[in-house]
This record gives C-alpha cells, structure tokens and sequence, in this order.
C-alpha cells in the first residue's frame, strides 16, 4: 500500500501508538490501514464412500484437484460462503454440515476452514453435480483413486488424509492445525 484511501496521502510503515505490530498509517489524516489475513472456505462433500472434487479452471494451480472451496466474501457468513463456492464450483448443494479443519496459513495470510457435508439428494434420486465456471471437471472418487500428486493445494491434502483416518472410526473431532 501506497496511498491513503481516505485522502490520498502517502502511507507510512510504523507502530501506532498503543499497538504492537507495524501498520501503513496514512501520514496526512493518521488512519491506520490494518491488513487481515483472509479467509479460505468450502465443503468435504461426500456421498456414500465417495468424495467430490474438482478439477481448477482457473489458476493457480490450474488442472489440479481441489475440494470446493474459495475466498470468503463481504456479508457472507463462513457456512454461506462453503455453500456458495461449492455451488458455484461443483453446481451442488450439501446438507448436514459440520465445520471439520480449520487450517491457518501465515505464511501467506490465509485461514481455510472446510465443511464436511453430505451431497444433497433430497430433490433428486440421484447426486446432481456438474462442472462450474471455475472448474475443468467434477468426479466423486473412492479414497484409493484419490490424486494424491495431483491435488492443488497442501490443505486440501491434509484435509483429506485426516478425514480418511477419522473415519475409520466414525468420529469427526473439529481439527485446527497451522502450516
């Protein structure tokens, strides 16, 4: 950041009196500019044994595998944004979610909090899903044809490690890690 966005002067980088980090404070108005981290959010959906990736349109990362997921937005709650970016990626609705991994990235300033979820099959006999603008191809998989050296994202494959060790043994405790 260069500039205020309150009156256009130039931004500083200096600890504000009674903070402890450095922020951009703008050197004409004195507003200060904090820089959060943001938020990362999707579904685990399953159906029966199977699991629903997606394979990226869009980069980074573009024709690997990933779990729907995506930015959070502005008005959103984190539970409406898993949905939303599932819809938008996998055109699916889940039901029954749990908030299950909540993985916070410092390194690059992001937190990734995944659902898991059923697949929605209360319209339709069969699991509705398909590929949506963001994605190349959507395909519910078995643990052992899982692309293990093609997923997109090293959350994505801790995500689904841990899921497939919890249920082995049924139980889905909340897990919080860092990487």
């Amino acid at each position: 950041m260069k500039y205020c966005s309150q009156c256009g002067m130039t931004l500083i980088l200096t600890i504000p009196e009674g903070d402890n980090r450095e922020r951009h404070v703008c050197s004409g108005c004195q507003t200060i500019h904090y820089q959060n981290p943001k938020i990362v959010t999707g579904t685990l959906p399953v159906i029966g044994d199977k699991i629903l990736l997606c394979r990226r349109a869009i980069e980074p990362r573009y024709g690997l595998w990933t779990l729907p997921a995506g930015f959070m937005e502005n008005g959103e709650s984190v539970l409406d944004a898993a949905r939303r970016e599932t819809w938008e990626e996998a055109c699916t609705h889940t039901c029954r979610e749990q908030l299950y991994m909540m993985i916070s990235q410092p390194c690059i300033n992001q937190v990734c909090m995944f659902y898991r979820a059923e697949i929605d099959t209360r319209y339709t006999e069969e699991p509705h899903f398909a590929a949506g603008q963001e994605s190349l191809e959507v395909r519910l998989f078995d643990e052992q044809d899982i692309p293990w050296d093609k997923l997109a994202f090293p959350t994505i494959t801790r995500t689904l490690e841990l899921f497939f060790r919890d249920r082995i043994n049924g139980k889905f405790p909340l897990r919080e890690e860092s990487l």
